[in-house]
């Protein structure tokens, strides 16, 4: 079992601004590059973060119920030993949970732009894009106001279950954030719904050119009672709701601002101090970690150009296990490429970029080396060792590009996340009977979300035994091995072995072998045990 540090280590070296108030009053502008994380002193600004391999402050990686027994696995062990079996690594596309390419069916300004020009009905944009043999799980990112129109119950907009269903029949999953505000749609509307806009304080936080206006933009009171009463409430619906869906991939953090991701770009925020801010969105953040008790939430690693708390929230959220996000990755601060690439590995990476979100491949600059630019984006999620990649709305426009450019999206299927295989099975003489050990390999660019269970057991189902391996384990480019110890009166015969991932709350799904090698019609990996007088037996060598 992993043991956890208890020494108060913050995420990348955040600290809490409470920490640093001075320095703070000290500071009468603090632009969005110059503040390097959270709440940061000049201290923190100016020295490195903790060291990437220092992670047992931050949470520790889940603990398996039933763990294998991982070695080593030495000479002095064995009466007799030979490898059975070897694999090697699959180049096909392998859908598993915790990884994938992700078609919006909905983004912050609507659906797609053919349906926005009244060109395909929602429905057909919707189906377009979770035909798509690339896609793997479809995203949903509306606003508050599209989920509910009335106090105590959801009114989903149509796009919900139409995603939903177009998930199922596809066999794909689906994920969504909503937002609590959307610049978007300002001066003309707000994210909040109807019934909300005459409760909560709207604070005009100033100006600024948004696509060719001079937009007054306005942010809610978020600590005001009835906006805090009306989101818990909207918490409880949708985890009440959504929390036991199978189809569910992860679910946003609902965080401040523009499009939740936690600032609103050189403006101010609407909270008379720092402190009011800071708590207001940590206790936000803990109601939403509380609610959702089996579906991954996913925070944003925006640094906290906004002042209102990202450092806590960011250390609270992963310490409680939630994924990672960010809305770009080439136009981005290095403290999010640091936290990103150096992060707990069991934390899975969440990435999208909006610029040429359209995929135009008419409007797509190509540079000097040949690489068109959202190929170059794309393909930085293998340097952060990410799970996910977006694609945004337009999938007509996704299939033209891939047709012209099909390197990038194929790098992605064949490294993007975790590929996990049996590289090695062995089989030993051991305690008069034998044992199973296998060596997984991951050849994928992230760890395993979760705990990887392996279950053995024999053709005709008499004997079966599984147990998991640690958090995290294998992590990228690495192998772990487990044991298996047979019954004695099983001495010959066929085995199968299978995966599956268990995640937040128990939750288990299954797991697809990414091997060339034959897998059987039920997706194990066959294992054909050879008797204690055969030859081929090794020891001593």
């Amino acid at each position: 079992m992993p043991t956890c540090s208890p020494k108060p280590v913050r995420f990348f070296g955040y600290t809490s601004v409470k920490e640093s108030t001075q320095q703070m009053k000290n500071s009468s502008k603090i632009g969005r590059r110059a503040f390097l994380g959270v709440g940061a002193s000049a201290a923190i600004a100016t020295s490195a973060p903790a060291p990437p391999s220092d992670r047992c402050g931050l949470g520790c990686p889940p603990a398996p119920g039933d763990r294998l027994n991982q070695g080593p696995f030495g000479i002095d062990q064995d009466e007799g030993w030979r490898t059975l079996a070897t694999t090697t690594p699959s180049r096909a596309h392998i859908r598993n949970y915790g990884l994938g390419l992700v078609g919006y069916t909905w983004e912050e300004n609507g659906p797609a732009i053919g349906v926005r020009k009244g060109l395909e009905t929602l429905e057909e944009s919707v189906d377009r894009m979770a035909s798509l043999p690339f896609v793997d799980v479809l995203y949903i990112r509306c606003d508050w106001r599209n989920v509910q129109s009335s106090p105590g119950r959801l009114d989903l907009h149509p796009v919900w279950e139409l995603t939903r269903d177009a998930a199922k029949r596809h066999g794909l999953r689906f994920a969504f954030r909503v937002q609590l505000s959307n610049p978007e749609i300002e001066p003309k509307e707000i994210a909040l719904p109807v019934f909300l806009r005459d409760k909560v304080p709207m604070v005009k936080i100033g100006r600024m050119p948004r696509r060719g206006r001079d937009v007054e933009f306005v942010e809610p009171r978020y600590d005001s009672p009835a906006f805090q009463s009306a989101f818990r409430e909207l918490t409880e619906l949708l985890a009440a709701r959504f929390d036991d869906d199978p189809l569910v991939e992860w679910v946003d953090l609902m965080q401040y601002g523009f499009w939740g991701e936690g600032h609103t770009s050189d403006l101010p925020n609407p909270f008379p101090d720092f402190l009011t801010a800071e708590r207001t969105f940590l206790d936000m953040t803990r109601l939403q970690i509380a609610a959702w008790k089996k579906t991954p939430l996913a925070v944003n690693t925006q640094p906290d150009i906004s002042r209102v708390g990202n450092g806590e929230v960011l250390d609270a959220a992963v310490r409680a296990g939630c994924w990672l996000r960010s809305d770009s990755i080439v136009v981005e601060e290095p403290i999010q490429i640091e936290e990103l690439g150096n992060r707990p590995p069991w934390l899975p990476v969440i990435m999208e970029d909006g610029y040429l979100r359209d995929y135009d491949i008419t409007k797509i600059p190509v540079d000097d080396a040949g690489v068109n630019l959202r190929e170059n984006a794309m393909l930085h999620v293998l340097d952060l060792g990410a799970n996910y990649w977006s694609l945004w709305t337009e999938a007509q426009n996704l299939t033209t590009y891939n047709d012209k450019y099909p390197d990038g999206f194929r790098a992605l299927q064949q490294r993007m996340g975790y590929r996990v295989r049996p590289a090695w099975i062995w089989q030993r003489k051991r305690f008069d009977t034998f044992e199973v050990i296998v060596g997984v390999a991951n050849d994928g660019v992230a760890a395993i979300p979760g705990n990887l269970r392996l279950t053995l057991q024999s053709g005709d189902g008499k004997y079966r035994d599984s147990g998991s391996l640690d958090g995290g384990q294998p992590p990228a480019g690495k192998v772990r091995q487990a044991s298996f110890i047979l019954p004695r009166d099983l001495n010959r015969g066929d085995l199968k072995l299978t995966a599956e991932l268990e995640s937040k709350g128990g939750v288990r799904r299954p797991v697809r072998w990414a091997c060339v090698q034959t897998l059987n019609s039920d997706g194990s990996f066959p294992i054909h045990l050879k008797q204690a007088g055969d030859a081929g037996w090794r020891k001593g060598v």
